[in-house]
């Protein structure tokens, strides 16, 4: 058991070892930007005005108690409309703090946000397959390029698990959520890492509760190719990378 014994400390409070670090925000340095910026030429896309209406579940009760990790799917599609609920469920702004920060749809440590929502779009009415980018800020969706063979991309990507091509050719959406370290290093120091990594988490679990309500089901994502996906993404791997990934399509009867 020696082995895991760094690893164990990892997931440990160990509040009185950090205490005494001076984190970049105590040295005065300047707060990493909120959001990652992007081209104002791009393409942008706007979603739809997000409204419960959607909603076909409404019983939270019920969103827990039927959630369930779903690997097939029914050939029926998202919405433009359902696919808007999902991005606001799961990193939604719904105000800002005196300091700047961002308050959203999920919890997280000192409201840092690390995360950006990348989305591989395959069966969604009104919109191209392809590559995109949620901007939360505006709640729109920014449009990167096209993808050949987007399937057998996916496929790639998450190391041809047995479920996955079912899903690859009926899934509406890939979510893939990126992590900007700094974001919350600046604040915490090394005590950041754990502090993501349980934040990802309240982000894919809005996922699942939220494609509940709408008829449709998730499946967390947590072996694939990092090296394959940064690069499908254009991130450099170190100050921005993947960190899970969920695929959500409409359920079957």
């Amino acid at each position: 058991m020696l082995r895991y014994e760094q690893q164990r400390n990892f997931l440990k409070s160990n509040f009185h070892e950090f205490k005494h670090i001076k984190t970049d925000k105590i040295k005065g340095v300047p707060q990493p930007p909120i959001v990652k910026p992007f081209d104002q030429e791009s393409l942008i896309i706007d979603l739809p005005t997000v409204s419960k209406d959607v909603v076909s579940k409404e019983s939270i009760y019920d969103c827990i108690d039927q959630r369930r990790s779903t690997r097939f799917y029914s050939a029926e599609t998202l919405n433009l409309e359902e696919l808007s609920y999902l991005l606001w469920a799961t990193q939604g702004i719904t105000g800002m703090n005196k300091n700047g920060l961002t308050l959203r749809t999920v919890p997280c440590s000192g409201a840092t946000h690390t995360f950006e929502t990348y989305l591989m779009i395959m069966r969604v009415d009104g919109i191209s397959p392809g590559i995109y980018r949620y901007l939360p800020a505006e709640h729109k969706l920014l449009f990167m390029f096209e993808l050949d063979e987007l399937e057998q991309k996916v496929d790639a990507i998450t190391l041809d698990q047995p479920f996955v091509p079912n899903f690859a050719k009926k899934a509406s959406v890939l979510f893939a959520w990126s992590t900007t370290p700094y974001r919350s290093e600046w604040k915490y120091d090394i005590s950041a890492h754990k502090k993501i990594l349980i934040d990802v988490g309240h982000v894919c679990q809005n996922l699942y509760l939220a494609s509940e309500s709408i008829g449709a089901g998730a499946c967390a994502i947590g072996i694939y190719d990092q090296k394959l996906i940064d690069e499908i993404l254009a991130l450099d791997g170190d100050e921005e990378f993947v960190i899970y990934l969920g695929a959500v399509g409409k359920k079957r009867e």
